[in-house]
């Protein structure tokens, strides 16, 4: 499973790549991986607010629906529209071409309270 050095997690599968006060959010391979083919990516709206743990959008699978949960609280900056027609880019690449959302921090001290690599082995 890989699971990416330069990112922090969330316990519900999310990762976050942090970028001075910008981070870019996505769900981890593990996530990909047990909601099967992604077939449509609810995104969240640009200039939208995000309380940390808040569901800002939604990932439909052929089997599931999963919530996409804002891993810090800011506002929502970019959303990825390439996932509008092309949403088994989360499946393909969920850390890179895959990505959902950036947020630009409101609280960076926010992100100490992210999984490190290490601790989101031990959950998957």
């Amino acid at each position: 499973m890989n699971v990416p050095e330069k990112l922090r997690y969330t316990n519900d599968h999310e990762w976050a790549l942090i970028e001075g006060d910008v981070a870019t959010v996505g769900v981890t391979e593990y996530a990909a991986g047990e909601l099967g083919d992604v077939v449509y990516v609810e995104l969240p709206e640009v200039g939208d607010s995000a309380t940390k743990g808040d569901s800002v959008g939604t990932i439909e699978a052929v089997k599931t629906v999963a919530d996409v949960y804002s891993p810090v609280s800011g506002e929502i900056v970019e959303v990825n529209d390439a996932l509008t027609d092309n949403s088994e880019l989360v499946n393909q690449d969920p850390y890179g071409k895959g990505w959902i959302f950036k947020i630009k921090l409101s609280d960076s001290a926010e992100v100490n309270e992210l999984l490190t690599p290490e601790d989101y082995k031990k959950l998957i």
